[in-house]
Order: structure tokens, then sequence, then C-alpha cells
């Protein structure tokens, strides 16, 4: 049975990251693989032409390879953290159907998916929960889904691609209420500067005929931006693309690379770690 996407819904906005990871896995082998992503496009009826017609554009590939690298940067956090907290919750901020938690399973941790009820409704159909793991609809910025989180041996969350549709207001209420909820905890993100951040929303913030493109999240020095929100935040960060991984693979141009090393540095893409301190 294929589960049908229509047009122009919030479901939709589902297809181009999971088709991202898809390609991902074709183009870069060595350094990514999301078998998941691949199986779940051959499970959905969605007029999947026009991804494939701009998966030969030389930007759309080297978007691919920064889908890659955020994911295994996201990925090596958790498994770091679930290494001193085997029995922790791994809890997927705004999860779509990427399907990370369950690829860092030690088969000892808890495992949550979070994101809005007409998404986990569609996960629901084609990622069900498996052992230890739950799908939770819910809305982020809301934190009664805190209490939904069995934190007793520690907490890891990650976001992939979500906190650039955050006001950067909501992004900190949403840290501090963390920092509360979730002592020892870590959190784990992809965060860019004002440039980047403008040149990622100018499609939806045009749809959505937002001005103020200032409001937004984005981040340059985020040790110095962010970690003056909270005394019991331990903030680091590293390049996405190249902080984790040379990129020194035969799948990988010099152009590539170049273009990495301008992200990291010009952009500011990186990958930021918030650790939660005691309670005051």
């Amino acid at each position: 049975m294929k589960y049908r996407i229509e047009k122009n819904t919030v479901q939709e906005t589902l297809i181009l990251p999971l088709y991202s990871r898809k390609l991902c896995t074709e183009l870069y082998p060595n350094l990514y693989r999301d078998e998941t992503a691949v199986r779940l496009i051959d499970q959905i009826d969605y007029d999947f032409s026009e991804a494939e017609k701009n998966a030969r554009s030389l930007m759309q590939r080297f978007g691919a390879l920064e889908v890659a690298m955020r994911q295994n940067d996201l990925a090596f956090e958790v498994q770091a953290y679930l290494k001193t907290h085997p029995s922790a919750a791994v809890v997927n901020l705004g999860c779509g159907l990427d399907n990370t938690g369950k690829a860092c399973d030690n088969g000892r941790c808890k495992i949550y998916n979070l994101d809005f009820p007409d998404v986990i409704a569609l996960r629901q159909q084609l990622l069900p929960a498996g052992e230890r793991e739950q799908n939770i609809p819910c809305d982020l910025k809301d934190p009664a889904w805190f209490d939904k989180i069995d934190a007793s041996g520690g907490a890891v969350f990650f976001a992939s691609g979500v906190f650039y549709y955050f006001l950067t207001e909501q992004v900190r209420a949403l840290v501090q209420g963390m920092a509360n909820a979730f002592p020892g905890g870590v959190l784990v993100f992809d965060a860019a500067n004002r440039t980047a951040v403008k040149m990622i929303a100018k499609t939806w913030l045009r749809t959505a005929k937002i001005k103020d493109v200032g409001a937004y999240f984005a981040v340059s020095d985020a040790e110095g931006e962010l970690s003056p929100w909270d005394s019991r935040l331990q903030v680091s960060s590293r390049g996405y693309m190249l902080g984790y991984n040379d990129l020194k693979d035969p799948s990988v141009s010099g152009f590539f690379r170049f273009l990495a090393k301008v992200g990291d540095n010009g952009m500011k893409m990186q990958i930021v770690k918030i650790g939660f301190g005691d309670k005051l």
C-alpha cells in the first residue's frame, strides 16, 4: 500500500528533507546511509519528478551533502551522550519522518519523536513507534510536552533544521524551560548566522508575508551569544560541514570541500551543543 501525499499540505513539507536523505545515501554512500528514507520514498505516492530534476543540479547535490553531514553530526552527539547515559531519553524535536533516534538505539535508551499532530499522524502510518519508542504530537513551543519525557536516566535532545523557523525569543524560552526541566541533559541542533538564515528563509518567509527576518533565530558566536541566556548553560559549537568530518572522500569534490569551508567559516553553519547544569 502506498500513502498518498497531497500538494500544498503540511505533510508535503516532509517530502523534501526525506528525499534529500535518500539522495545523500545514493550520492555519498561512504559518508551517510539512511535506509529508512530509501524505503519510505518507495512507500509514498507523490510526484517526485521535480525533486528528481533538481537532484541533478550542483547546488542540490551540495545541499544533500549538507543534510548528510548535519544528520551524522547530530547522531554523533547523541551516541556520545549515550556512552555515559545508556538509559537516557533520546528526543527528536521536530522529527518529521526522520529516524535518527532509532538509528542511535543502544538497546537501553528511550526514544521520543515530537512534531505537530498531523505530522505525527502520518509518521504513525509510515514509522509506527517500536519498542521503547513514542511518537508524541505536540507544539514544541508549548512546554506541556516536558512531562511526557522520562529523563530519569538523562536526556539528549536534538533538532535538525528546526530552529530556523523559530523567533530568537522562542528558542530562548524553550532552552530556559528545558534547563529547568532536564538538569544534566543536553540539547544539540544546527544553526547559522544571519546571512545564511536569510538565504534559508527567503522562500517560506515570502509565502508567510513575514518581513522581519531579523527576528528569526540566527547565531554567529554560539558561546558568546547563548551563554548569557542562563547561567546553567554550557555552550559549545563545531562547524557542521567540516567540524566532524574532513570530507576527504572520493565522492566529495574539491569544489564541494571549498563550499563546505565557506559554509562553516563564512555562514557559521554549526552544530550547537548546550549542556543543562543543575537547577539553581
